[in-house]
């Protein structure tokens, strides 16, 4: 219903109530309260003797008749650590970004035709086809009637019948266990004894979540206590994802930093760990490690003897350690392998494999799926003290469950087809042609991006991004700083003005002080790349001719 600006006089009211129906006064007819709207322009609308009013005219009216009523939340008033958190990936570049979309729909003209949104790792979005058999079990479990088609196959049948018998009323509308659905657990505990060559899982361990974001946070939200000295400290590696510092400010904890070594194909140096750990302990209480394993922006694959380094810090230092593997089926280069934390952790023996308290994270996001959207996801916690346990279900159950259907997604994942089931042979060829074609999309981004001068990329070995180091010339520096924004927004802000591609800059994901670079996902379709990656050199390149020389340009 429209709400009315009630002026100084009562007689401009016309609208009589009455009981349970509501009356308006239109040229002495009575209309009933299921009006139909009028037309109208902008905010205003007229009836016999009564004119709505816009928000700033009632605020004016309000304030001159005494009756202002100041709003209860006001940016001085609001949580002060929401307004220190940060997204970069959905930053002021993506608002920029739908800024022009919107424009080039009401025929602005541009010298691009559309914008490429190469910012996040959106899948589907980037036109990735889903996964058959994943889709199948889900819509037969969202209409359980599909049972009875044979346009479905036995094995994706068996699947929803599984999950539809562990759900409340046999629907996926209905709430699941706060920790998950029984079943989908067990499945999980299943494929990480598979993955990890027979290192026991617990289903009892694993807790499904609405993506990794939610378990990463949840972990956090028990960790972080403590005020001056004594505040959580929480250790990130720089470049970073930003889930991880915007969760550090919302909570109020202490963020750590650890820098990878770009030079070394962004590895994790233990001696770094050991630097910032000792030099954060003058200002808070570090007790918290996060790893990103393979990296995101980075997209480095930790090798088996660093996690091992790893871990025996953490061992040493006595850090609860939290392992992000998403990107766990996102490994390129031919030379590297996929190892949890999990794994090594069991193979250092049990005086490790018992003590050391470790969560990690997996999501129906990446990978071969890129079901973003679903939001699923599942962590494992290992060695947490019964009590804190107590405690973490007790929190979980305060947002009821995560969604039943991206529960459903999940279970696929970690239970997809087996050799002699009927959607065996389509599955294992949808999935290894989304991973050989990323495989070579990270090939070919980082063999253009490394031919242009000013830029240097490391090999991707895994996850989905580039994260190249770009040289920016001194007047453009300067001209950012008196535009007061860091120069990769510059460089980025003018790429999306330019050319229509929208990337994020390095600065939204951290970098050592006096470096540049930007984050680009490979996922868009190859020939869309190829043009992305086209038009990135020729704006570069003008870039520099703009505010230097390219004889002084470094390789």
């Amino acid at each position: 219903m429209h709400r009315f600006q009630v002026m100084a006089k009562r007689s401009l009211i016309a609208g009589v109530f009455d009981h349970c129906s509501c009356i308006v006064r239109m040229n002495a007819v009575k209309t009933p309260c299921s009006i139909q709207p009028l037309k109208h322009k902008r905010h205003v609308t007229e009836l016999q003797g009564v004119r709505r009013l816009s928000t700033a005219e009632a605020s004016v009216a309000a304030r001159e008749n005494g009756k202002i009523r100041e709003k209860t939340l006001t940016m001085e008033t609001m949580n002060p650590q929401i307004k220190t958190v940060e997204y970069a990936v959905r930053g002021p570049i993506v608002i920029k970004a739908g800024e022009i979309e919107r424009e080039l729909q009401e025929g602005v003209k541009k010298p691009f035709t559309e914008v490429i949104k190469a910012n996040i790792g959106d899948a589907h979005a980037m036109g990735q086809k889903p996964i058959t058999f994943l889709r199948q079990v889900v819509a037969l479990c969202t209409c359980p009637e599909l049972l009875d088609s044979p346009a479905f196959p036995e094995d994706a049948k068996k699947r929803a019948r599984r999950i539809l018998q562990s759900c409340g009323g046999n629907s996926l509308g209905s709430y699941s266990a706060s920790q998950g659905l029984d079943c989908i657990r067990e499945n999980i505990a299943l494929y990480m004894e598979q993955r990890d060559r027979g290192v026991p899982a617990n289903p009892d361990n694993i807790y499904l979540t609405t993506g990794a974001s939610d378990g990463i946070v949840s972990i956090l939200k028990l960790l972080v206590a403590g005020e001056g000295l004594s505040r959580t400290g929480v250790m990130i590696p720089i470049p970073q994802y930003p889930l991880y510092s915007a969760a550090i400010s919302e909570l109020g904890a202490v963020q750590v930093n650890y820098y990878l070594d770009e030079e070394h194909c962004w590895a994790l140096d233990v001696n770094e760990l050991h630097k910032a750990l000792s030099a954060a302990r003058k200002y808070c209480n570090p007790k918290v490690l996060c790893i990103i394993n393979p990296g995101n922006p980075t997209g480095q694959v930790q090798s088996k003897k660093c996690i091992e380094d790893v871990i025996h810090f953490a061992y040493e230092e006595k850090l609860f350690i939290l392992s992000d593997e998403v990107y766990q089926d996102n490994i390129y280069s031919p030379e590297c392998q996929f190892h949890s934390f999990k794994k090594v952790l069991y193979e250092m023996g049990p005086e490790y494999f018992n003590t050391v308290e470790l969560a990690s994270f997996h999501s129906t996001s990446k990978g071969y799926m890129g079901e973003c959207g679903f939001r699923g996801g599942y962590m494992e916690v290992i060695n947490l003290d019964p009590e804190v346990k107590a405690q973490m279900v007790k929190l979980l159950s305060v947002r009821l469950c995560p969604p039943v259907s991206g529960q459903a997604a999940m279970d696929v994942i970690v239970n997809p087809p087996r050799p002699g089931e009927p959607s065996f042979e389509q599955f294992i060829q949808e999935k290894n042609a989304v991973l050989n074609t990323l495989a070579e999309k990270a090939k070919l981004t980082e063999k253009i991006l490394n031919t242009l001068p000013g830029i240097k990329c490391n090999p991707l070995q895994g996850a989905m991004y580039a994260f190249p180091r770009i040289f920016i010339p001194p007047r453009a520096v300067e001209e950012a700083k008196a535009l007061g924004m860091p120069p990769d927004m510059l460089y980025c802000l003018k790429l999306l003005e330019e050319t229509g591609i929208c990337i994020v800059p390095g600065s939204g994901f951290g970098q050592k002080e006096g470096t540049y670079h930007f984050r680009m996902t490979i996922l868009p379709p190859t020939e869309k790349l190829k043009l992305l990656l086209e038009k990135v050199r020729d704006f570069h390149i003008k870039f520099l001719q703009e505010y230097s020389t390219l004889d002084s340009t470094p390789r």
